[in-house]
């Protein structure tokens, strides 16, 4: 069982930034493949970005490519989400996930956090 954590989130003006953090309960966090999803009021929940679990491979949505940078320190046992550029359409609850292997399906990945809420406003 792993338990994750996310915080970070928070109220931000259009074209900031803001960093997420997700915190693994257990040093076996460095086995696994690392998610971040996001889902806006009223919408499914959509991939945002994901990270092996080794060579830290990434993958992006379009829609956050170029402006947002997933990242690990496995020896933190910690997942980070670096958003830049913030957009309105950005604002979501956004939730970790951790699974046996990179994905953009939500159904692959085993564990997932509580979320943390990101709003993107003026």
């Amino acid at each position: 069982q792993v338990q994750l954590v996310e915080s970070g989130g928070g109220l931000v003006q259009p074209g900031g930034s803001l960093r997420l953090s997700c915190a693994a309960s257990r040093r076996a966090f460095r086995r696994y493949a690392m998610g971040w999803f996001r889902q806006a009021p009223g919408k499914e929940r959509e991939f945002v970005a994901a990270i092996t679990s080794i060579a830290g491979t990434t993958y992006y949505a379009d829609s956050v490519k170029g402006r947002f940078t997933i990242s690990r320190d496995n020896a933190k046992n910690t997942v980070y989400l670096q958003m830049n550029s913030l957009k309105p359409e950005d604002t979501a609850v956004y939730y970790c996930a951790a699974g046996q292997s990179m994905s953009v399906y939500a159904t692959e990945y085993d564990y997932w956090g509580q979320g943390t809420q990101v709003t993107v406003s003026s």
